[in-house]
């Protein structure tokens, strides 16, 4: 059988070269054309989104390093206080004494707020502005809450807000004593005048964005600024949690203040805080999409002949695939039955047997013949045979549901059931559905039933499926010897014969 599938492979007239390929190759020439020119607009685009990107890692990079290098210089001075706080002979010392030992020039600096001394209480003890502070106490303030239950929080940088009646950024440390027991906490501030006066600096394109991040994604700084973004998490918008995590990169996203897609650039540094430069696409664009604009009315003309015959191509290349399938599928299905035919059995059951075998699965195969079919055909003609054929193929198909089961008529009144995964078992009831449903339909001169021979095994190396079919065989003829009518099942011995 298979000698005579190769031949008609063989009888298979080469495919012509239809007018559509023809037409083909005369679009070709135009396509490489547009190619060479897509080609070259890609490598615009590409030059000046690289150029925005590099361009926005330096200004990334030159502003984190500017913040940086103020909340350090600041920190100094609150390490300072924390340090030299706690030591003995501070205690014994006036108060403008100590207020010389433990505040430096930093924080007189500009931009820089008055640093405070609080202590285990929340009640303020010292203020570097005046020897005689007012009574404050802050023990409910975010800050203080978080340094006394944390003893290994570092530097803490507070919400943005008002802080001694001015917009501020509050930095703040812990103090602890020499047996580690918490004695209070030193807090300064950083202006947003600094913050003002660095982006003012900037020649900034309308549509573009500084944005200055804590760690946990509450927004410090924005420009534009916007005074409801200022203080507000961020952590869960779109693409925030990859520029959190992510030591630097980039990304396009959509804002999630005013929605206009930007080219995202960041560059972690290792810092307090994390600086995200956005540089909407219609602005880096915008040289390139003039240019983009004059090749591309040179090439209107051209693009509309490739796209007119790309349509056509397009559907005389769909006509042949639904041809090529209604032949497929006419060259595999019986006609009569339009169960599988014998080809398409042979094929699937090669390429079930290799993938069971490399997955150690059990294939079961069903072996069914009409019982007294050749009697019937002699006593109500072949018409009526056929019927009876095409009324057990329509039984097995509805017994047979699972899409990697294969039902196929083997050869003449017989047919063939894969059951790819199915223990012995459960195959044997399979067979018996088959052939009591056969039987309900017997009535009067349809009166014809079936016998089936079930088997299954575990495919192994240097086996073949004509094992299977032939023990599925041997059970078939026992089912029939016995009386017909009934499913019989390949047991250990049969199968033992047929290896």
């Amino acid at each position: 059988m298979q000698r005579n599938d190769t031949d008609v492979r063989s009888d298979i007239k080469p495919r012509r070269i239809s007018p559509a390929v023809l037409m083909l190759f005369c679009v070709l020439t135009l396509l490489a054309f547009s190619a060479v020119c897509g080609s070259v607009l890609l490598d615009m685009r590409r030059g000046e989104e690289a150029l925005a990107r590099r361009t926005m890692e330096n200004l990334a990079s030159t502003i984190d390093a500017d913040i940086s290098r103020n909340i350090e210089l600041y920190d100094l001075s609150l390490r300072n206080v924390a340090t030299n706080f706690v030591e003995p002979e501070v205690k014994t010392v006036s108060k403008p004494l100590l207020s010389l030992i433990l505040f430096d020039h930093a924080a007189t600096a500009q931009h820089f707020g008055v640093i405070q001394v609080f202590d285990a209480q929340g009640d303020l003890v010292l203020d570097s502005s005046t020897l005689t502070p007012k009574p404050e106490n802050h023990a409910g303030e975010d800050y203080f809450e978080v340094h006394r239950t944390d003893p290994d929080r570092g530097l803490y940088i507070s919400r943005p807000g008002l802080h001694h009646s001015t917009y501020s950024l509050v930095l703040s440390r812990r103090i602890t004593a020499k047996d580690g027991a918490f004695v209070g906490v030193v807090v300064g501030s950083l202006r947003f005048s600094y913050f003002h006066d660095l982006f003012d600096r900037l020649q900034l394109q309308p549509d573009d964005t500084i944005t200055v991040f804590r760690r946990d994604g509450v927004v410090i700084m924005r420009t534009p600024f916007d005074l409801d973004i200022i203080g507000k998490d961020m952590s869960g918008a779109p693409g925030m949690h990859q520029t959190l995590t992510q030591p630097s990169g980039a990304a396009s996203r959509a804002s999630a203040v005013d929605g206009i897609v930007r080219l995202f650039v960041w560059r972690d540094s290792g810092h307090a805080l994390l600086v995200v430069a956005g540089k909407s696409w219609d602005t880096i664009f915008s040289l390139w999409r003039r240019e983009a604009q004059r090749i591309g009315a040179i090439m209107l003309g051209l693009i509309v002949l490739v796209v007119a015959a790309t349509l056509f191509l397009a559907r005389e290349i769909n006509r042949r695939g639904l041809a090529e399938d209604r032949l497929e599928q006419l060259a595999t299905t019986d006609a009569l039955t339009q169960l599988r035919n014998r080809r398409k059995f042979d094929t699937v059951i090669a390429q079930e047997w290799r993938r069971t075998m490399r997955q150690g699965d059990t294939l079961a195969l069903l072996m069914i013949d009409a019982d007294h079919f050749k009697a019937f055909n002699d006593m109500f003609g072949h018409q009526a045979g056929d019927q009876v054929l095409v009324r057990i193929a329509a039984t097995i198909r509805a017994c047979v549901r699972r899409s990697a089961d294969c039902a196929a008529r083997y050869g003449g009144e017989e047919f063939a059931v894969l059951l790819p995964g199915l223990s012995i078992e459960t195959a044997s009831l399979v067979a018996e559905k088959i052939r009591g449903d056969v039987e309900q339909l017997s009535a009067e001169k349809w009166a014809t039933t079936v016998s089936i021979g079930v088997a299954a095994m575990v495919p192994s190396q240097g086996g073949s499926p004509s094992l299977l079919i032939e023990a599925a065989d041997k059970a078939l003829y026992e089912a029939k010897s016995r009386g017909r009518n009934q499913s019989f099942v390949a047991g250990v011995g049969y199968l033992s014969l047929v290896a």
